[in-house]
């Protein structure tokens, strides 16, 4: 269980959060084009719909981009440097992606543009789950 900062979620973003906590990666989606939206908004980013849902992707993913933190001034990560963070783009939809920790064996000395990573869910102390990608 992670002793780190949480998350302060908006209630927008309440069923990814609860998705989580299921283990499962939910991602808002319109019903009316089917867009994934992420990170949740209140109307669709493509056609302005409102009917909106979260819906389970695969958790697959290939990093796009991502940083190696050698030196930390966020409170409660200065003892976990070097950490790794990057953009995830998922396969269900051209240009979506989330941010996440990059987690894995020797991930400073693996990590590399297009490698393939695998959701996984970490426990944040008085919070719940957060997801974490992971080399595989």
């Amino acid at each position: 269980m992670w002793t780190r900062a949480a998350p302060e979620p908006s209630e927008l973003a309440r069923p990814f959060w609860e998705g989580c906590n299921a283990r499962r990666l939910l991602i808002q989606r319109c019903r009316t084009c089917g867009m994934f939206i992420h990170h949740p908004e209140p109307e669709c980013t493509r056609c302005s719909g409102t009917n909106l849902f979260f819906d389970e992707v695969s958790g697959q993913g290939r990093i796009e981009t991502f940083t190696v933190v050698h030196r930390s001034f966020v409170p409660g990560y200065q003892d976990a440097t070097p950490y790794v963070v990057g953009w995830i783009a998922l396969p269900e939809q051209r240009n979506l992606r989330v941010f996440s920790a990059i987690l894995g064996e020797s991930v400073t000395a693996r990590v590399a543009i297009d490698a393939p990573v695998e959701v996984r869910f970490e426990d944040v102390a008085g919070f719940g789950a957060v997801p974490v990608f992971e080399l595989t």
